[in-house]
C-alpha cells in the first residue's frame, strides 16, 4: 500500500479504486437532481409536448424509485432512457386500448408551468415544424429515431432496450428518418 492510498478502496488522487469495487448506487433524490433534464428532454421528444412530457417524468421518477433497488451501477443515462422507453410505449398501449375525449379548444391550464420547465423546455425545444414532424411519425419509428439522435445510444443499445433485432432498428431510424425528411421539404416548399 502506498502512501498516498489510505487503504479504504476508493483510491485517492488519479488513482482509480480496484476493479473488484462497484461505483456506488445513486439516491433518488441524485438521479432526479442530475439527471431530471435529461429525462425531460427524452421525453419531450417522444410525446411533443410539456404536460404529457412532464407525466412521463414523473412516471420515470416513480419506476426509478422501485428500480434502485436491483440497479447496477453502469450506464445511468442507458437505464433511464430504457425506462422512459418503456414508460412511453406503456402508455400509447394503455391509450389505445381506452381512448380519452380530449379538453374543449380554449381550456387553459389552471396552474402555470415551474419557472425550471420553462427554461428547461427552452433550452430543448425544437423549431415546432421539427418537433410536429418528429410527433407526427409512427409510435416505433419517433422512439428509435429519439433513441438515436436524442438520447445518442448506437444501434445494438437501441435494439437490446426496444427487445427487437439491429435490422429492425435500422430500418425503423431509416424509415423515421426518410418520412421526417419528407415532411419538412413539404412543410417548406
Amino acid at each position: 500500500m502506498s502512501r498516498d492510498d489510505p487503504g479504504d478502496g476508493r483510491g485517492v488522487g488519479n488513482h482509480l479504486p480496484p476493479p473488484d469495487v462497484s461505483p456506488p448506487v445513486p439516491t433518488w433524490e441524485d438521479v432526479a437532481r442530475d439527471h431530471g433534464r435529461f429525462l425531460y428532454t427524452v421525453a419531450y421528444r417522444l410525446t411533443g409536448n410539456d404536460a404529457d412530457a412532464q407525466d412521463l417524468v414523473q412516471e420515470v421518477l416513480v419506476r426509478v424509485q422501485r428500480g434502485l433497488a436491483t440497479y447496477r451501477p453502469g450506464s445511468m443515462e442507458g437505464w433511464l432512457s430504457r425506462i422512459t422507453t418503456n414508460a412511453f410505449l406503456d402508455e400509447v398501449r394503455r391509450r389505445r386500448r381506452r381512448p380519452t375525449e380530449p379538453l374543449p379548444q380554449g381550456h387553459h391550464a389552471v396552474l402555470a408551468a415551474p419557472h425550471d420547465v420553462e427554461s428547461t423546455l427552452a433550452a430543448t425545444t425544437l423549431p415546432d415544424e421539427i418537433q410536429l414532424a418528429l410527433a407526427a411519425l409512427p409510435d416505433d419509428f419517433r422512439v428509435a429515431v429519439v433513441l438515436c439522435d436524442v438520447v445518442g445510444l448506437a444501434y445494438d443499445e437501441i435494439a437490446d432496450q426496444l427487445q427487437i433485432p439491429v435490422g429492425t432498428v435500422r430500418s425503423r431510424i431509416h424509415r423515421g428518418r426518410s418520412s421526417l425528411r419528407r415532411a419538412l421539404a413539404g412543410h417548406q416548399g
